[in-house]
């Protein structure tokens, strides 16, 4: 199938009002003409690219720095619970490092469930309602999803299942939890 060329340039139009309208009147008609020309560009810029495929990129997959723990003070914690524990665990995976398949990798990385389990510090109902959060935060942005482990075993780079792990904490901390 051939892609659309570009749209050929909209001819210019002179609109030349009658002499006897006010100038408040001539104004009205050549933004009445402006307007025209700004809706028809805007159609034939939609039509040129309707052909490209666009998948929204999130900043935070294309900017990387080194993660490195000496660089990476704590942050401020969250006044309420949920959210400190949250942002703890969200910590946690940026310096001790995120993994796949397990609760903790031989090197010490965890995953998603593991970094909430330890940061919960043994409180089962702090460690719940932190899940019950993460998992909001999950479904608002994908979906029907089974789990925190299944969520965070179907990616191969731990950028956004921490990227969920931040807004999750973002959120406890809105609803006051």
């Amino acid at each position: 199938m051939p892609h659309p060329t570009h749209a050929p340039p909209i001819p210019a139009r002179t609109i030349a009002p009658p002499a006897e309208l006010s100038l408040e009147a001539r104004m009205a008609a050549t933004d009445a003409a402006i307007t025209i020309r700004l809706e028809e560009a805007a159609v034939a810029y939609e039509v040129n690219t309707a052909h490209i495929p666009i998948e929204p990129v999130h900043l935070g997959d294309v900017v990387t720095l080194p993660l490195t723990p000496p660089l990476q003070p704590p942050p401020t914690p969250y006044p309420t619970p949920v959210a400190a524990l949250l942002q703890r665990a969200h910590h946690r995976l940026l310096t001790g490092g995120w993994c796949t398949g397990a609760l903790v990798d031989e090197e010490g990385a965890r995953c998603l469930y593991g970094a909430i389990h330890i940061e919960a510090r043994g409180d089962q109902s702090l460690e719940s309602r932190g899940l019950q959060v993460l998992m909001h935060a999950i479904r608002r942005q994908f979906g029907d999803v089974d789990s925190v482990p299944a969520f965070n075993d179907g990616f191969a780079s731990g950028r956004i299942p921490m990227r969920m792990l931040d807004q999750a904490a973002d959120l406890a901390d809105a609803r006051g939890l």
